[in-house]
């Protein structure tokens, strides 16, 4: 992992439009609310609510997937 010398150094040797789009980062980084709820930014938290709603399925489908997905699969390679 680089130090923060090393991190200036590459900072000050890039162009002022590539400097500009670091310190933007860093702003989004800072003002970002999700940015310091995240433990460990190697594996960051998903965040699937905006898919709530976005499609139907049976009540009980994450019980029983694999049998509707063995009927689908039966339904769709039958001919097979």
């Amino acid at each position: 992992m680089s130090n923060l010398n090393t991190v200036q150094q590459d900072i000050v040797e890039l162009t002022p439009e590539a400097q500009q789009i670091i310190f933007n980062l860093i702003d989004l980084l800072k003002t970002h609310p999700k940015s310091s709820q995240q433990s460990n930014p190697a594996t960051p938290k998903k965040d699937w609510s905006d898919f709530i709603g976005c499609m139907e399925a049976e009540p009980d489908l994450s019980k029983n997937y694999k049998t509707y997905l063995s009927n689908e699969l039966e339904q769709k390679y039958a001919n097979r």
